[in-house]
């Protein structure tokens, strides 16, 4: 293919593009499709000669697409969204045909300082104060590994990534069971080690870390030779049933202790460009690094995650690394990404949240926010009204869980079980499981970039008429 043969296929796969938006909602929400089914149909091996473009497309059609699970379809309803507005496509559009390398200020300008302000967009939308700096990196996991690695050097005096973590004092961090388990893999990832992560029960409608616990934990490691507290990760909005920290609480602590405390607020940090919603995250101004995906409920396709930082010298100073060719000079005053990240590569992501921005505007998101977690409490409200089921976590924001409760059953967890897999199987919604306090649960978020009232609406029918088949 050349460029001249790029115009028509292009202009064909913005047809396509558009075409497969339109009439998601006529296909499953989740692959229909069993294991091997794929791989089955794909040659064992490369061709050595060029196929056709056309022939391209169809297996595209024919063998690929029946095989993904839809995340664009407006009743996708399980683990959280992953959204890619129609503006931010276009946007990624540009992105791959410049194919820059952002990974210095000299080597793309535009995108370091594009990156710069349209994190202090995002700064300014979700209430941070002055003072705080933003980057974007591909996930919440690679900021949160950001984050571990700055706690780890700063309570080693930076001496981890001189001289090894043989013979230092056993590394401390604390978090609470309903953290993801990207902290976990950071935790591994910097060789601070599993047994070091320490889980402070939680409690409480909002499941919150308890915070005297917190207190009790570190005052323990203190007294233990060979022993030093490094960090605490905070939650706000958990992937299980939106556990959320009291921020301002775990701050009093950290304070008094000299912690570096991450918040990771990946999905519900988004709702907080709804000035209404900030309660939630009272005292987060406090915190040392903050991480919020604009790729999961604000419309950014994947990857796009905004990590701020009240001090970024931390984080450089425990991942820059200058070789004479990744020197700029001659120019002052700038800033080189790369030092800000684990990967030295990075993409122009900061474009599609610029265009995302403008083209909604913040009024625009916010009302699509307003409108999810409106339909969801509805939907919540409407099941704990309807016999046979209860509402095991309310509402945070849009997501809660629920759980199939006829009178007679024996083993609820296998019935929950079977309702999720009936449901998917059936392909108009698409739920996932959790389990909360030992019990498996049923999880329920709404936010689709499409979705409507109606596709909430139909989520309740769907989920009473298989309930009631089984």
């Amino acid at each position: 293919m050349d460029w001249e043969d790029f115009r028509k296929r292009g202009r064909d796969a913005a047809d396509w593009a558009a075409d497969y938006h339109l009439y998601l909602r006529d296909r499953p929400v989740r692959a229909q499709t069993k294991p091997g089914e794929i791989i089955a149909q794909l040659p064992k091996s490369a061709p050595d000669t060029a196929e056709s473009i056309d022939a391209i497309l169809n297996d595209l059609e024919q063998t690929i697409m029946p095989g993904m699970t839809h995340w664009q379809h407006p009743r996708f309803f399980a683990y959280f969204p992953a959204n890619a507005a129609p503006v931010s496509v276009l946007a990624e559009s540009y992105v791959n045909a410049i194919a820059a390398q952002c990974m210095l200020w000299q080597t793309s300008p535009a995108a370091t300082e594009l990156e710069t302000r349209t994190c202090d967009w995002m700064r300014q939308a979700v209430g941070l104060p002055d003072g705080f700096s933003g980057v974007i990196q591909d996930s919440a996991s690679t900021a949160t590994l950001c984050a571990v690695l700055s706690m780890r050097e700063r309570a080693l005096n930076w001496a981890g990534n001189r001289d090894g973590l043989t013979g230092q004092p056993r590394l401390r961090v604390y978090a609470s069971a309903e953290v993801h388990t990207s902290i976990d893999r950071a935790i591994w990832i910097a060789g601070i080690g599993e047994a070091n992560l320490v889980r402070i029960p939680s409690s409480g409608p909002n499941r919150a870390m308890q915070v005297d616990a917190l207190r009790e934990a570190i005052a323990a490691d203190r007294a233990k030779e060979g022993y030093m507290p490094a960090g605490i990760i905070a939650c706000v909005g958990g992937t299980s049933a939106g556990a959320t920290d009291d921020i301002s609480a775990v701050m009093d602590v950290a304070e008094a202790e000299k912690l570096y405390v991450h918040v990771d607020a990946a999905w519900a940090g988004a709702a907080m460009i709804c000035p209404e919603y900030q309660a939630m995250w009272r005292g987060v101004e406090r915190a040392d690094s903050i991480v919020l995906n604009p790729h999961k409920w604000l419309g950014a396709q994947f990857d796009c995650t905004t990590h701020f930082l009240k001090d970024p010298e931390t984080l450089v100073k425990t991942l820059a690394i200058q070789p004479e060719y990744l020197k700029t000079h001659g120019a002052d005053g700038i800033i080189n990404y790369s030092e800000w990240s684990v990967p030295l590569g990075r993409r122009f992501r900061a474009l599609k949240l610029w265009f995302l921005l403008r083209a909604h505007g913040l009024d625009g998101l916010r009302e699509m926010i307003r409108n999810h977690v409106k339909w969801a409490e509805a939907l919540a409200d409407r099941l704990a009204a309807t016999p046979d089921f209860e509402i095991v976590t309310p509402p945070m924001l849009s997501l809660f869980t629920f759980r199939y409760v006829p009178n007679g059953a024996i083993d609820l967890d296998t019935l929950n079980q079977d309702l999720v897999n009936a449901i998917n199987t059936d392909g108009r919604i698409y739920l996932t499981q959790t389990r909360i306090d030992g019990a498996l649960v049923i999880r329920f978020q709404a936010g689709a970039f499409s979705c409507t009232e109606d596709d909430v609406r139909m989520a309740y029918d769907v989920i009473t008429e298989i309930a009631n088949q089984m």
